[in-house]
């Protein structure tokens, strides 16, 4: 009898889910070629009749000033010279700004003009991938506004190819399989990691784990099934990419752990302007009246600023008065948002707290020349992230003849701050202690020595370069145009 109730309500189930399977497919195809019609009504032939190819970027902070930024504006000068039938798309969210206010930004931040015009779609719903939107279960809610921002996005321009060079991968299957375009990605930082889930395993605090998740058995045991979840579903999404790109060994790492994909999978490292930094002439230091030491990051709170502040701080108490010249912290970086205008107040009442006001400035959102002055004057290039993705700032305080003191971890310590030829190209160290005796160190050098490894340092640095990059990323490419 039992058994009779049981295929009585199992039958009509499995057949009620067939049912719908068959027409979520029948549904997903429609949209498939409604959006394919609609993508026929909205192109235009070009002056000699055909269509131009059209690549859309997906980058909806394609205004701010990072390094992620960079790699879009050098991915797309790379395409305009070597293909002349393509047309450069770029979904964004800055509707604060024009299409030629945003090409002058870049050119004013970056030093790279455009050969062509690009197209700018503006989306209305940038706001759905705020993390200040999703107080809890950021990451699931960020990749589902994701999803509805790309909906938008698709619905306004129906491209060939589609990049995404920002980090949103379920934006993936959504071209791929209803916008039937080639797709593409540049992986700067894996929304998660390996890395982060230790930090949960293992119960430490850190800025994206509160005191009151280490702090619990349940609630780590609980966040630690969500990311696990989290981590199969990113993986699942990002492996339908035709070619992925990632910026350095340490992200390799974890996209091929999570994505599997590593027949269409390449490091292509940044580009980075080095050919205007190596233009500083490099000599022994004339001036030892005043060090300053800079850092150059976006002002996001991974970048951990307040460890900055405090190593520095650190570094003034220990100094003896009279031992050593007087020293400056500038602090350079781009602000996005208001959440970033509110950390950099917050990081000037830290200085006010640890009485190091007058000797930190801030600098936010300078032109390519400043950034480029401050660099020419520094001393100590400082970098401090855990875990950095990339270190497209280390690499400029390189190549401008600073000497680095990078964290001892991610790219910075996989690609960046190696041994040359055998010789010491920087520094490396991981809290505030390590970083204020380091910084002494470097300080206590003669400018010999400094001189020395700074030279070894610029040496290294010709591997990041923009050609680099645009030899690179045309290679990776190439199989989206076939």
């Amino acid at each position: 009898a039992c058994f009779r109730l049981l295929c009585s309500l199992l039958i009509p189930a499995l057949f009620l889910s067939g049912i719908l399977c068959v027409c979520l497919v029948v549904l997903l195809w429609g949209m498939r070629l409604w959006i394919q019609q609609r993508k026929k009504q909205l192109s235009s032939a070009g002056r000699d009749g055909k269509r131009p190819l059209l690549v859309a970027f997906f980058h909806p902070y394609c205004n701010a000033g990072g390094g992620g930024e960079r790699v879009l504006w050098c991915a797309i000068r790379a395409l305009q010279k070597k293909y002349r039938n393509v047309t450069c798309v770029v979904y964004t969210g800055d509707r604060d700004a024009t299409g030629e206010e945003i090409v002058e930004g870049a050119f004013r931040r970056f030093n790279i003009k455009l050969i062509h015009p690009v197209k700018f779609v503006f989306l209305e719903k940038r706001y759905l991938v705020e993390a200040s939107l999703y107080p809890h279960f950021t990451l699931l809610g960020q990749s589902l506004g994701s999803v509805f921002l790309g909906w938008e996005a698709l619905l306004k321009c129906v491209p060939d190819i589609y990049i995404d060079s920002m980090g949103y991968a379920f934006t993936l299957p959504l071209f791929k399989y209803l916008g039937g375009c080639h797709v593409g990605c540049y992986v700067h930082y894996p929304t998660i990691s390996t890395d982060m889930l230790s930090v949960i395993r293992n119960q430490d605090t850190r800025f994206n784990n509160a005191a009151f998740i280490t702090n619990s058995p349940f609630f780590s045991k609980c966040k630690l099934v969500y990311y696990y979840f989290f981590a199969f579903m990113y993986g699942l999404v990002g492996s339908c990419s035709d070619v992925i790109m990632v910026n350095s060994s340490w992200t390799l790492n974890h996209i091929l752990s999570l994505w599997r994909a590593g027949a269409c999978t390449s490091v292509v490292y940044p580009p980075c302007d080095v050919q205007s930094f190596l233009d500083i002439p490099l000599e022994v230091e004339k001036s030892t009246s005043e060090y300053s030491i800079v850092s150059v990051s976006q002002f996001r709170p991974e970048k951990d600023h307040p460890l900055q502040i405090r190593a520095f701080a650190k570094l003034l108490k220990e100094k003896r008065v009279g031992q050593q010249p007087s020293l400056k912290l500038i602090l350079i970086g781009g602000c996005r948002n208001q959440q970033d205008e509110e950390r950099v107040n917050n990081l000037k009442c830290l200085c006010e707290e640890l009485g190091v006001s007058n000797d930190v400035m801030f600098r936010i959102n300078i032109p390519f020349e400043e950034l480029k002055r401050h660099l020419a004057e520094a001393t100590i290039g400082l970098h401090t992230m855990w875990n950095e993705h990339f270190g497209i700032g280390v690499v400029e305080c390189m190549a401008a003849g600073t000497v680095i003191l990078a964290h001892n971890s991610g790219g910075p310590k996989l690609d960046i701050v190696v041994p040359y030829e055998g010789h010491v190209t920087g520094f490396l160290a991981e809290d505030e202690d390590d970083y204020a005796e380091t910084m002494a160190y470097i300080l206590s050098l003669s400018p010999e020595k400094r001189l020395e490894i700074r030279e070894n340092a610029r040496r290294s640095v010709h591997r990041f370069s923009n050609q680099h990059f645009e030899d690179t990323f045309l290679l990776s490419v190439e199989p989206l145009f076939k």
